[in-house]
């Protein structure tokens, strides 16, 4: 089957087989949320990023194999909802952006700043810093050595623009900086975007784009 990236909740997971990596997409809660399952081919070790919602649907996916770890974009509640069960249920260790942790209530193990490496298995998954829609929102790039990279963007980058930025100009002036100068300056058109809710997207679509959404305001 060919991957679309387009889910809903209550329905099964798409899931997008690289060389690798197998990435699987589910939606969960009441805000659709997505989630991501990242496995790796050569040893099976699994990481989550997300665990949103409905902790159920969130453990079937993982399966018997457990997840080694879990990844929390940013600290807004819709994310971090099951992360307490989930943890609970598999011994994953966590991982938060430094400036978000304080805001997630189940205890981070590691604190990730700009440019950290985060591992599952053989794959190795560059943390990038995106100030503005939180202090301390981190998305997550696969530098795919057999193809383009693929980018977690968490609330930073959505088809059409990037998070929420409240009406703060300051905040969205932070947030579109570091989203074009992190990720559309260093990556290709073919980058594949996930985002935390929604379809998902092309740096290439949007980048068209950005002067629009910079006159905008949002």
């Amino acid at each position: 089957m060919t991957y679309t990236g387009e889910v809903k909740v209550g329905g099964p997971a798409d899931v997008h087989e690289l060389a690798d990596l197998m990435i699987s997409k589910v939606a969960v809660g009441s805000m659709n949320n997505n989630a991501y399952l990242l496995r790796c081919r050569a040893t099976d070790e699994q990481l989550l990023i997300d665990a949103a919602a409905e902790a159920g649907t969130l453990l079937s996916l993982i399966g018997d194999d457990g997840i080694a770890s879990v990844v929390t974009t940013h600290r807004h509640g819709d994310h971090w909802g099951a992360l307490a069960e989930v943890v609970a249920a598999t011994g994953a260790t966590t991982y938060a952006g430094a400036l978000d942790a304080e805001g997630i209530p189940v205890k981070t193990d590691v604190l990730v700043a700009d440019g950290d490496t985060v591992r599952v298995g053989r794959v190795e998954l560059t943390a990038r810093h995106l100030v503005g829609h939180t202090p301390g929102s981190i998305a997550l790039v696969y530098d795919d050595p057999h193809g383009h990279a693929h980018v977690f963007t968490g609330d930073c980058l959505f088809p059409g623009g990037v998070g929420n930025t409240s009406g703060d100009a300051e905040a969205f002036a932070s947030l579109i900086d570091d989203v074009q100068h992190k990720l559309f300056d260093q990556l290709s058109d073919e980058t594949w975007v996930y985002p935390g809710h929604g379809n998902d997207t092309t740096l290439g679509a949007e980048r068209p784009h950005l002067a629009e959404w910079r006159e905008r305001g949002w």
